[in-house]
């Protein structure tokens, strides 16, 4: 877009010269302080610095350009980077999971295998499951009770 506008205004600009060209031509005294110079074509001077200034500007907007697009560059490598490091560091952890796993399950294994020593503790455990159970079973037959009487 920048490109099209730069070329419509240095189109534009050289018709203003052509049509133009007797009154930027014309001599004129120009006082640069410490000397001075007669039959200068001013115009054409001005005209001239115009379009320099337009295509220093132009190109000045293309290196920031570059520099921007660069700058992305540089940051999608740093993260294309970043996610394979992550994803190396998950696949070492899944791999630690599995072998973790792997060995719960020998254990396990060789547990099944040989008859299991009463754990501290566990008898007291499977009979705090059984008066759960049995109140439980008081309770829904309680429950069971009401019922038929209410529906019945």
């Amino acid at each position: 877009m920048r490109t099209i506008v730069l070329i419509i205004i240095v189109v534009l600009a050289a018709i203003f010269a052509v049509l133009n060209r007797h009154a930027l031509m014309f001599g004129h005294t120009l006082n640069l302080g410490f000397v001075t110079y007669r039959g200068v074509p001013l115009g054409l001077i001005l005209l001239l610095t115009g379009l320099a200034l337009g295509l220093l500007f132009y190109l000045w907007g293309n290196v920031d350009r570059l520099r921007a697009q660069a700058d992305s560059a540089r940051l999608l490598r740093d993260m294309e980077a970043l996610r394979l490091s992550l994803d190396s560091q998950e696949g070492s952890r899944f791999a630690q999971l599995q072998s973790y796993i792997d060995e719960r399950f020998e254990t396990l294994g060789q547990s099944v295998g040989r008859p299991a020593l009463p754990a501290p503790g566990l008898e007291a455990t499977n009979a705090r499951i059984d008066a759960l159970q049995r109140d439980l079973n008081v309770q829904l037959a309680q429950i069971d009770d009401y019922l038929k009487r209410r529906l019945g």
